[in-house]
């Protein structure tokens, strides 16, 4: 791997070249067909194996963006942000789950433990998810099963940011940017000199246990130390009626049919059982714990912290019933005393961050913003009590920016990543990954016409030496926003963009069987540069109590990288290759809340959420797991001290699924939410009882990999209190 002082060297040089014209990227050679694509992959894969084995809700109508560098800015494309009356409503141990309502949010749903967020159709390496700036330094966009380091237990905010803002931070923001702002780190001397917040939660259909305390303390008129923790446990979740679907429960039945006819009884009995399976997911339990310490120094406008977290989480992995896990068998081996072990995952990081913000006076640089944070985390896949394998990775990830008084950023980043897998089934090997880059975003106001213009230069070094293979990359990334007023309180937009994004590792060199999703995955390492054309349409406002926002995108991706079904199985699992090509993505989000009552001590008000996408190949076939249609239509009531919602959620099928993908039925569910607010005129204290999948409806998600044997939560009653002092 090149060292870093080369790295700066080339950054410095290029450093001119932020907010010039995006480049091209080359034209890919014209790919071989999908099946010899495939089979020439698993033959690959094979030899490379032989050779080096692996080693080792209601969206808010006034927007408040307090990520890095952004809240002196007045982006406004395609920004939503969940508060703590949010986070209380739609709490989930998940944040996928947390923010599926908004619009254009969905989650992957693989297992009630894992659940990462997908935005306008894309997730993994295209969406980053980040704690106060910096990201969450754990394996979750490596794949669906892995989980997200966050607990929304002592989460203060969430931001959905998309656009130019989505540049700062990061090649991976390709579909958008989760920012989570947490409490860790102080940055203000509590008003009484203490603040305690708490939440706390109990529900039905996963006999859930919850509660997360924060405690900030200030000692002295400028010293604030922090203190906060938090745990859940859940049972095996409660479902409506069968765990599969009709079509997999058939293919399950004809398969015990032919297990009796053949002699085998006891393996026609096993089959019926998980055919018949029904009313809760079975090895779908839960525990979480987490403890963060920190300080914060208030030196007038400029502050300065550092804190110390800890995560924990154990979670099952819900089966497929046909994937069945053989792995190294020869063919007519026997299996005789061999059953089925459930797969489970323990994962934990150590966390270290500083923060410091530094008033410069009031010249052109009026603030100095420092983030850096270091990880140390281990996930470990347990076979039944047996240890499969490990992951382990290291990562730190430090940004600086300058925050003109102008309206605009100047700022760098960098990020180094060694991930390391051990253990019989580590489909990815270890690997090392670095990232710099330089950015920045300006603000141009023209009378009542402003300019928004972001840029950012990325070079990504990835280097496997297991198998003797690096990769090096020079990105370029730019966007150009229009704004203008057209009316009072009512702003119009457009937004052209170009981004590039490298290959990450997972893509590159994965090549083996991966335990928990009960696939066979193969990586490309001559995957060339990901790069979109993007042009979208916006218009935000606010028509005295009538708030409103809307959204058309259109996407143009050259050398897309996605996953593919290739038909074929390696040591009993479906293979799944790494190939590219040429992508569209189109699709819009609208939400409007408006006043239809206004009494004294009642109002009543609507909200209505709407999003769609599409998403194709340059050939023509649909890619695989994304979401349909989605639209809410909510009702909220105001008397006195309680607060009523009741809200209808509608899924529609998706019949456009990608070869080899099965389709997804539309669901509607339906939910109730009662808030009572015992101190007058204080919000921070409420109580509420929720009731939701009112009717238990079966719901799956379409963007799930686990959609056909995993479905959502049945009717499930919580109650739950918040509390602020």
């Amino acid at each position: 791997m090149k060292n870093l002082t080369s790295h700066l060297a080339v950054a410095t040089a290029l450093s001119f070249a932020v907010t010039a014209s995006p480049l091209f990227a080359e034209e890919a050679p014209a790919n071989e067909t999908l099946v010899e694509a495939a089979e020439q992959a698993l033959q690959n894969s094979r030899s490379l194996r032989a050779i080096a084995p692996a080693t080792g809700e209601a969206v808010s109508s006034e927007i408040i963006v307090s990520a890095e560098g952004l809240k002196e800015l007045d982006f406004i494309t395609g920004q939503d942000s969940l508060d703590e009356e949010d986070i209380q409503e739609n709490l989930d141990g998940q944040i996928g789950e947390l923010l599926e309502k908004l619009p254009g949010v969905s989650a992957t749903s693989f297992t009630p433990g894992a659940s990462r967020p997908i935005l306008r159709g894309q997730d993994g390496e295209r969406v980053r998810v980040l704690i106060d700036g910096l990201g969450t330094a754990d394996v979750a966009n490596t794949s669906a099963d892995h989980a997200t380091t966050i607990d929304p237990l002592t989460v203060k905010r969430v931001e959905v940011l998309r656009g130019p803002a989505a540049l700062l931070y990061g090649s991976q923001a390709l579909g958008g940017v989760v920012n989570v702002i947490d409490r860790r780190i102080p940055t203000e001397v509590p008003e009484n000199g203490i603040a305690v917040d708490a939440l706390f939660a109990a529900d039905t259909a996963s006999d859930l246990l919850s509660g997360g305390v924060s405690l900030d303390a200030a000692l002295g008129e400028m010293f604030v130390v922090h203190l906060d923790g938090s745990y859940r446990d859940t049972n095996d979740l409660e479902i409506p009626g069968f765990q599969l679907t009709d079509d997999l429960r058939a293919d399950l039945l004809a398969d015990a049919d032919e297990e009796e006819e053949e002699g085998e009884l006891e393996e026609a009995e096993e089959l019926r059982e998980a055919a018949n399976q029904q009313d809760f997911l079975p090895n779908s339990s839960t525990e979480t714990y987490t403890l963060n310490g920190g300080f914060g120094v208030i030196l007038g406008e400029s502050t300065f912290g550092a804190s110390i977290g800890y995560y924990d989480t154990f979670y099952g992995i819900v089966g497929n019933p046909e994937g069945g896990h053989h792995h190294g068998e020869e063919e007519g081996e026997e299996e005789e005393g061999e059953e089925e072990e459930n797969v489970s995952i323990g994962l934990e990081q150590w966390r270290f961050d500083v923060r410091g913000d530094i008033a410069l006076g009031d010249g052109f640089i009026e603030r100095l913003k420092i983030r850096a944070g270091y990880s140390d985390y281990t996930h470990t896949e347990f076979e039944g009590t047996e240890v499969g394998t490990v992951f382990d990775t290291e990562t730190v990830e430090a940004r600086a920016e300058l925050i003109q008084s102008t309206g605009g950023v100047i700022g760098a980043q960098i990020t180094t990543r060694d991930f390391t897998a051990v253990g019989e089934e580590a489909f990815v090997p270890s690997n090392d990954t670095t990232q710099l880059a330089l950015f920045t975003v300006q603000e141009i106001d023209l009378d009542g016409f402003q300019i928004e213009v972001a840029g950012r230069y990325e070079r990504v070094d990835v280097e496997a030496d297991t198998l003797g293979l690096e990769r090096d990359f020079d990105l370029f990334s730019g966007a150009l926003s229009g704004i203008v007023e057209a009316g009072e309180g009512v702003r119009l937009g457009a937004t052209l963009s170009r981004t590039e994004r490298a290959p990450a590792g997972e893509e590159l060199f994965a090549n083996g069987p991966h335990i928990a999703t009960q696939v066979f995955e193969i990586g490309d390492p001559n995957l060339d540069i990901e790069a979109a054309w993007g042009i979208e349409g916006f218009v935000r406002g606010d028509l005295g109590p009538l708030d409103f926002g809307a959204s058309v995108y259109f996407q143009s991706f050259d050398n897309f990288i996605y996953l593919n079904d290739t038909g074929l199985e390696e040591d009993d699992l479906p293979v799944f290759n790494f190939l590219q090509q040429d992508a569209d993505f189109s699709g819009f989000e609208a939400d409007v809340t408006f006043p239809i009552v206004e009494g004294d001590g009642f109002a009543l008000s609507g909200d209505v959420r709407a999003s769609y996408v599409v998403a194709e190949l340059d050939d023509g076939t649909n890619l695989p797991r994304i979401p349909p249609f989605t639209v809410l239509a909510a009702l909220e009531a105001d008397v006195d001290a309680f607060n009523l919602r009741a809200e209808v959620q509608r899924f529609g099928a998706q019949k456009d699924t990608a070869p080899n993908e099965t389709d997804t039925d539309g669901f509607t569910l339906a939910n109730l939410y009662l808030s009572w607010r015992p101190l007058e005129g204080n919000r921070n204290v409420t109580f509420q009882l929720a009731g939701e999948n009112l009717f238990d409806n079966t719901g799956r998600r379409h963007a799930s990999f686990s959609k056909d044997f995993v479905t959502l939560p049945g009717r499930n009653i919580r109650v739950s209190a918040r509390l602020s002092f």
